[in-house]
Parts: structure tokens; sequence; C-alpha cells
């Protein structure tokens, strides 16, 4: 069963290769979706795949890559949808 979550990360994580490192992960765990840079400095983004998958992903977000540092982040429910990739926006 697919599935899909909105997730939104606070901290050190524009300037530090997090949206590039969010793809990787994603990809390397089989999620389609998307991962994108707001304003105010933080990252958010969709995932869809197994909750198995997206439990891999939420674990990994909580800390991102090796210079981020994650002060909060937000997860919450979405509409699945089909997406061909995990891309950046």
């Amino acid at each position: 069963m697919r599935t899909a979550i909105h997730f939104q990360v606070t901290g050190r994580v524009q300037g530090v290769y997090f949206r590039a490192s969010t793809q990787a992960k994603a990809r390397d765990l089989g999620l389609t979706g998307w991962v994108c840079n707001l304003p105010d400095g933080q990252v958010e983004g969709v995932a869809c795949g197994s909750p198995k998958q997206l439990d891999q992903l939420v674990a990994w977000l909580h800390q991102g890559p090796p210079q981020a540092q994650v002060t909060h982040l937000e997860i919450a429910p979405a509409e699945a949808e089909d997406w061909a990739d995990f891309e950046i926006r």
C-alpha cells in the first residue's frame, strides 16, 4: 500500500546539501515526491511510498546530511500522488 507524508524541517538545513541528500536518500529507498527550500529557511517536501520506506526516510530526516543541524521535524499525512521520481523543486 502506497501512502504519503508531508515533511517540514527546521534548523540549519539550507546551504548544507539537505535537498540533494534528501533526494538521494529517497531514491535509495524507492520513494517518489519532491523537496524544496522555503523562503523562511526551512526545507519542505512530500514523499510517497510504503509505510516502511517512509519510516526510514523520517528517521533519516531527524538528522539529515552531516553538515545539517535539525532542530525540528514536522510530519503530516499527505495525499499519495503518482510521481515518476523524487525531484528537487
